[in-house]
């Protein structure tokens, strides 16, 4: 395993890694005191039928879209029923549903204008296209779908006899409802964690208010998006929503108190507006209006699509009618023509959130541990550093000091101090990046006017030294530089490197002063790769972009005997080189981390964090990148 291969054949792979990662957290259940339905799988056996395929939304991935109906109360008013713009809506989603990952729909109330049984019949109908495909939704009652004056203790309706919890006994997603029938529940599945949809009734009592607590107390970890039909308005375009006052007696007895909700929906008002409001745990809950009845054709059956996307920490919102859509290529009246997509900045616009950071009060995502190095030594490892072992946060790293390397191949690295340097100008660190498998790192205070700093290297003569790696190589290293490093103190400093001048090694191309190897910070506090191979006279270099200050990074390089790839996070970079490159070459001169030497002589040291370092004698696949 220490002797560099120099025929294996390089191997390959496809595989991207992956470096947000989330955690299913499924509430514990508790004893509702009202109906509940276990989770079923009926619907996910219906099969696809006209163009549309079951409902089988991506559970894990970070990319995922609920969707929002508000108020069709005018398709759906005494003899005026027109069913086809939400049953065209109904069709979108579906026929969409795998491309963007639809995981649920959620109806604002007002679904009829007088919540007769003739106008529940026809949407009832419309919203069976959702449930011959096993679709998962919930509907909240609006105030124009039975007595406004009562709330829901009302008892029996021609609305619960239509949407009460018997509708949702195939549902994928209904995990139960209230005594009282009209308030209900409902989980999905999406970036790898359960979310909880909160679907409330016009005007909830204290036994609804009741209910909803438990039902949240009874998911303790668990996202929750509350929908009603009454909470937020505003009286003109552009203007922030605020509560009505049945929204502020709603927020003061549950949304205030429970962290868990952080978005709510509903309708009632026009036009759309939104605001963010923070909870007693000083959290934001963003609160958003949609209602299109006032416009074209009753609202045109418009939808709203909340994007999610926990890779980019945003919620993006498109809001369009898909009746309108389908018939883009006809002869659209004047109207319709304005009301295929909704562009003002209250129907189209992007919500940042940290989904991390906001859920970790009540669902913390579990740090990854730390992992022995054994783990780390992966078949071709010549040398393996990492810094855990070290002394308490902070404190200098003793001139005696020996890091081991962890391969087995005594590629052991020793302290070396500038003159006149600080005793801290290398010290012991508990940073390290969550996905390290070492949780601990070397904190260097290089600077370059007047040099100062330490760097560590390897012993002359260590097996490191001489190797070429004619077969190929990776070499990895995570690292940090902190939020005030400066390109014109900082810039070019060796993140690791080989001694030796190119000249010195009888190249004749490129500046002959520089070292044969080095992985170095640009002014740009970028990654530069530069290398003199076996088979080239002067350098081939690799770019990373420009790293954010402040933040952890893992960076790769990776040779497969014929061209190279750096790699940030897992991900190749643009700027790579088109020349071949096979090998390294050597002086068997030492390697050093953290110190850059120019004309045989240190130039630059190091400033900022270095986390495990790797080296492999062959070309990893890019999932294999740390992640043992």
């Amino acid at each position: 395993m220490c002797s560099p291969r120099q025929t294996s054949e390089p191997r390959s792979g496809t595989g991207r890694r992956t470096f947000l990662r989330t955690t299913g957290l499924v509430g514990a259940g508790v004893a509702m005191t009202g109906l509940e339905a276990a989770p079923t799988a009926a619907a996910a056996s219906v099969s696809g039928a006209a163009g549309a395929p079951a409902w089988h939304p991506d559970p894990d991935s970070l990319r995922f879209t609920v969707a929002v109906m508000p108020d069709t109360q005018y398709l759906f008013d005494g003899e005026s029923i027109h069913p086809a713009p939400v049953e065209a809506s109904f069709r979108y989603l579906l026929r969409h549903a795998r491309e963007e990952n639809i995981v649920f729909l959620s109806h604002l109330g007002d679904l009829t204008e007088h919540g007769q049984v003739s106008e529940l019949g026809p949407i009832d109908r419309a919203f069976r296209l959702l449930d011959e495909r096993g679709a998962a939704y919930s509907v909240v009652a609006g105030n124009h779908d039975l007595d406004s004056s009562t709330d829901d203790q009302r008892g029996r309706t021609p609305y619960l006899d239509t949407f009460g919890p018997r509708r949702y006994h195939s549902s994928p997603s209904f995990r139960g409802a209230g005594p009282d029938g009209y308030n209900t529940y409902h989980t999905f599945r999406a970036a790898g964690r359960e979310w909880l949809v909160l679907a409330l009734d016009w005007r909830p009592s204290a036994k609804g208010i009741a209910w909803a607590r438990e039902v949240i107390a009874g998911h303790p970890r668990t996202p929750v998006i509350l929908t009603t039909h009454e909470l937020v308005y505003a009286d003109h375009e552009g203007e922030e929503a605020r509560f009505s006052d049945h929204g502020q007696w709603l927020w003061d007895e549950l949304i205030a108190d429970h962290d868990q909700i952080f978005l709510t929906l509903n309708g009632h008002y026009w036009p759309q507006a939104r605001t963010v409001r923070r909870n007693k745990a000083g959290h934001d809950v963003h609160l958003h209006i949609t209602n299109y009845q006032d416009r074209y054709y009753g609202g045109a059956g418009m939808i709203r699509l909340y994007r999610f996307d926990l890779a980019r920490h945003t919620v993006d919102v498109r809001t369009l009618s898909p009746w309108i859509l389908d018939r883009a290529d006809e002869h659209l009246n004047e109207l319709e023509r304005g009301e295929i997509e909704r562009t003002s900045s209250q129907d189209y616009f992007s919500v940042p959130i940290d989904f991390e950071q906001r859920f970790a009060g009540f669902a913390p995502t579990a740090p990854r541990p730390a992992r022995p190095a054994s783990r780390l030594v992966i078949p071709g490892t010549v040398a393996y550093w990492r810094f855990d072992q070290g002394g308490r946060d902070g404190a200098p790293v003793e001139d005696s000091v020996r890091i081991t390397d962890h391969s087995g191949c005594g590629n052991h690295l020793t302290k070396v101090a500038v003159p006149g340097s600080p005793a801290d100008a290398l010290s012991w660190s508990d940073e390290h990046h969550p996905d390290q498998p070492g949780h601990g790192s070397l904190s260097f205070h290089g600077d370059k006017s007047p040099l100062r700093g330490a760097y560590l290297r390897t012993a002359d003569g260590a097996p490191l030294n001489g190797a070429t790696f004619r077969s190929g190589y990776t070499v990895e290293a995570f690292l940090k530089l902190p939020a005030d490093w400066d390109g014109g103190r900082n810039a070019w400093s060796g993140l690791l490197g080989r001694r030796g001048p190119s000249g010195q090694a009888g190249k004749t191309g490129g500046d002959m002063e520089e070292p044969v190897v080095t992985l170095s910070l640009s002014d740009g506090h970028g990654l530069q790769w530069a290398v003199y191979p076996l088979n080239e006279d002067g350098a081939v270099t690799n770019w990373s972009h420009e790293l954010p200050l402040n933040t952890w990074w893992h960076a790769a390089v990776v040779n497969d005997g014929r061209h190279t790839t750096m790699y940030v996070n897992g991900c190749p970079v643009a700027r790579n080189p088109s020349t071949p490159a096979n090998g390294l070459t050597t002086l068997g001169l030492p390697w050093l981390l953290g110190g850059y030497e120019y004309g045989g002589k240190i130039d630059q040291i190091m400033y900022g964090w270095i986390g495990d370092v790797r080296v492999v004698d062959r070309a990893l696949p890019v999932g294999d990148f740390m992640s043992s």
